[in-house]
């Protein structure tokens, strides 16, 4: 068998993100991909349990026609000029994106404000959001990952 397992060397994942706190200065970055039309908007906060105010970090986002591998992504024209945004919109409202069913976006960890080390992406409806932690500070096996939601 060639190759390397991901899972605790280069990545983690979060599959049920949506509303859920967590974690995340053990990374350099996180990928947030979401489905379903609804706003989705990302929050930081310095503790698990704290107040989670909304964080301007989207700057390219990533879009795709298919939930399921057969289309592929393009990159959306999506940014208030230069300033970066703290939500995304599929389908509908304001600011929106209407040609994607899924969306992709990165947020680093340099972008939280100190000494906030907390994401939580929220979404207004029903959309589903998975969280994928990369380019991990420090590699583990699976199973010695830090737990994320807590």
């Amino acid at each position: 068998m060639a190759g390397m397992e991901a899972l605790g060397r280069l990545v983690n994942v979060i599959p049920i993100g949506a509303g859920n706190a967590f974690k995340m200065r053990g990374a350099s970055g996180v990928l947030v991909v979401c489905t379903g039309t609804d706003t989705f908007t990302v929050n930081e906060a310095s503790s698990f349990g704290g107040t989670y105010t909304a964080l301007n970090c989207i700057k390219n986002v990533y879009g795709s026609t298919a939930t399921n591998g057969t289309a592929g992504w393009t990159k959306l024209t999506y940014v208030n000029g230069t300033t970066p945004l703290s939500a995304v919109t599929i389908g509908g409202g304001s600011p929106t994106i209407a040609s994607a069913t899924m969306l992709a976006f990165h947020v680093f960890t340099s972008e939280f404000s100190d000494p906030f080390n907390y994401l939580k992406v929220t979404v207004a409806a029903s959309g589903l959001v998975t969280v994928l932690p990369y380019d991990l500070v420090h590699q583990r096996g699976p199973a010695n990952l830090e737990i994320l939601g807590a």
